[in-house]
């Protein structure tokens, strides 16, 4: 709640609002209407403290540090899919080169015994 989120981290629960007006925090509801912060709102409230507090960051800087780091987050997720495909592509191919006739871009053809020439008298 409100309250005891803004007690444990020394600020008035008006700055809670605030940043949550502003959308650095989405804290999810009750059907009472009641805020309920989860581990990962308060992770994002220390950010934003720290960004404040240590930092001096004003809000406008904070959306945009906030935004920045969402970005990266996501950027890291697509290289760790990325990387998890080269691998699987790596591993793939390699099976395969075990086995010339699997994954070949050309079919490779299995050559046929010599014929037997016929000679004429």
């Amino acid at each position: 709640m409100i309250s005891a989120v803004a007690e444990m981290y020394g600020i008035h629960p008006q700055t809670l609002r605030l940043y949550e007006r502003e959308g650095l925090l989405k804290p999810s509801r009750t059907e009472g209407n009641t805020r309920l912060y989860t581990d990962e709102d308060l992770q994002r409230l220390e950010f934003i403290l720290n960004l404040a507090r240590d930092l001096g960051v004003n809000i406008s800087g904070m959306a945009i540090i906030l935004q920045m780091r969402e970005r990266m987050e996501e950027m890291q997720r697509q290289i760790q899919d990325f990387v998890k495909y080269i691998q699987e592509e790596v591993l793939s191919r390699a099976n395969a080169a075990a086995d010339p006739s699997r994954g070949a871009i050309v079919p490779i053809r299995r050559p046929f015994p010599p014929v037997p020439t016929v000679r004429k008298k």
